[in-house]
């Protein structure tokens, strides 16, 4: 399948290092319009990355990957539902547009059963989440047996999907694997009788199967889960109108690194079901649960240089963003490709830089491995004032970010047709205070 995304949004630079448009958009108008540091998306991107799945029967955005809400409405416009993992996403999903309950129309043969638009996923319910799923009605992807009982005594006879551990994961992190004995989600496989006999005695019907083992991995591993959820499956029975392969696909963060055969994994995950309708005698719906797919490519980070020192024999370039704007490669030691932005014409040559941020921490470094080992990237000379692209930024970059040193959220953009548009506004310093009180607030705003 090939893209059709223009080459500036998707070639990282890395050629000569130097990037002065972002989705056709002058980067330095961005920043001199919006401010440093700043998230940016390009709105053809994603919507490429949604059409690239087309073949499945549902694409469910996994919004924790970036949930702003324009990206939110963007997706919806192209047909893509949402998973949730928090009353706070469930209430994103519904200020995006999301209907709380299932259009009867919205399937792709009168005998497929329609597709919830939203679903809350998670290992447990937290109060507020239990009130939001009773209040509007959201079917759950249940990945703790203690869950079954919760919702059991708040919503008799609902139907629930069970997310399963196989047994095994894998991700491009230790910390992204969501399967196998290290790992806390989802059911463990070897206990599916007992959590099928107590969702009986609790009155639940188990209408979904999910699997997912890791973020960022490659087809190979994703593909051994089709035959976990088979089996499973099939342990469960007829009662099963829907499966899902989860997310995790994987996406190219370096040049040298190939686009997933993605109709080949399509192949895979249709012959699966298509076996399942056949042993229980109806259709089932085949899901995918895209997060970082979906945004990621579609994203960069832009920073200012504020400072370039030599510490030995390394040379910094020390720019406005941190570990609090985009934490990937402090939790992960995750590459992202880097370009840079000159104010002019930058001298000859590139040279090796190490790339940090703000931070009072010595972890506030770009360019480190896992482990927090420092390294360099090859750019152009910078001076002050110049900027650097962080790209492929547009997954787990915002939604990570943090109040860390009392430094205020950045602001975020999205591109569409050449026109950018302001989709969140940068916090402010009264609003880092806001809720705050040195003399004690009234009992009632603790709990709002």
């Amino acid at each position: 399948m090939t893209s059709s995304i223009p080459s500036d949004t998707l070639a990282s630079g890395e050629s000569s290092g130097i990037r002065r448009q972002f989705a056709g958009v002058d980067i330095h108008d961005l920043a001199a319009r919006y401010g440093t540091p700043l998230y940016v998306y390009d709105a053809a991107v994603i919507r490429q990355r949604c059409a690239d799945l087309a073949a499945w029967d549902t694409v469910r955005f996994a919004q924790k990957a970036c949930s702003n809400l324009a990206v939110l409405d963007l997706v919806r416009r192209e047909g893509v539902l949402v998973d949730a993992v928090s009353h706070g996403e469930i209430a994103r999903a519904i200020a995006a547009g999301y209907p709380t309950t299932t259009r009867q129309d919205a399937t792709v043969a009168d005998d497929l059963p329609p597709a919830d638009p939203i679903v809350y996923t998670a290992d447990i319910f937290d109060r507020d989440s239990l009130e939001a799923v009773v209040q509007h009605g959201i079917h759950v992807n249940c990945g703790s047996a203690d869950m079954l009982d919760q919702l059991a005594e708040r919503v008799p006879g609902a139907n629930v999907t069970l997310r399963i551990n196989p047994g095994f994961g894998h991700g491009h992190s230790q910390k992204t694997n969501t399967g196998g004995e290290g790992s806390k989600h989802g059911i463990w496989h070897e206990e599916v009788p007992d959590v099928l006999r107590r969702a009986e005695w609790s009155g639940l019907g188990v209408s979904g199967l999910h699997m997912h083992i890791g973020s960022g991995t490659d087809l190979e591993h994703l593909a051994t889960v089709a035959d976990a959820l088979e089996k499973t499956a099939r342990e469960i029975g007829r009662s099963l109108t829907t499966i899902s392969a989860g997310g995790g696909l994987p996406v190219p963060y370096r040049s040298t690194e190939a686009r997933p055969d993605l109709s080949g994994y399509f192949s895979l995950w249709d012959a699966t079901r298509r076996r399942l309708e056949d042993a229980f005698g109806h259709r089932i719906r085949l899901e995918i649960e895209p997060g970082r797919f979906l945004t990621a490519e579609a994203g960069c980070l832009i920073t200012e240089v504020r400072a370039i020192k030599r510490q030995g024999s390394k040379k910094y370039l020390l720019v406005d963003a941190g570990f609090h704007t985009l934490a990937r490669p402090v939790l992960y030691g995750s590459y992202h490709p880097m370009s840079l932005c000159p104010a002019g014409n930058p001298p000859p040559g590139h040279e090796p830089v190490a790339i940090g941020g703000p931070l009072c921490e010595s972890g506030d470094i770009f360019t480190q491995e896992e482990g927090g080992f420092v390294t360099t990237r090859d750019l152009p000379p910078a001076r002050v004032g110049d900027l650097v692209v962080i790209e492929v930024a547009g997954a787990y970059g915002f939604v990570m970010a943090s109040n860390y040193n009392s430094k205020p959220f950045p602001a975020e953009v999205l591109l569409d047709g050449g026109q950018s548009r302001l989709v969140r506004a940068r916090q402010t310093t009264a609003d880092l205070i806001r809720g705050e009180s040195v003399s004690g607030l009234p009992e009632g705003d603790a709990a709002s």
